[in-house]
């Protein structure tokens, strides 16, 4: 799966702020563009990662891959 990013550099603080249009609220930055990149990844990573959540007895959890 491929997400789209937005890398911008912000002349003033000389850092990269990074995020992702399609997971609200999923950003990060970095002193570099590649460590923005480094940060953008692993803010996506825990975005995505499951949440625990109580199930009634008769539920079922099955996965979707997109």
């Amino acid at each position: 799966m491929n997400i789209r990013i937005v890398v911008e550099h912000d002349p003033v603080t000389k850092s990269f702020a990074v995020h992702c249009p399609e997971l609200p609220g999923c950003t990060s930055c970095g002193d570099t563009e590649e460590e923005a990149m480094k940060n953008i990844q692993e803010a996506i990573d825990l975005y995505l990662e499951p949440s625990p959540i109580v199930l009634s007895p008769n539920a079922k959890v099955k996965e979707l891959a997109v």
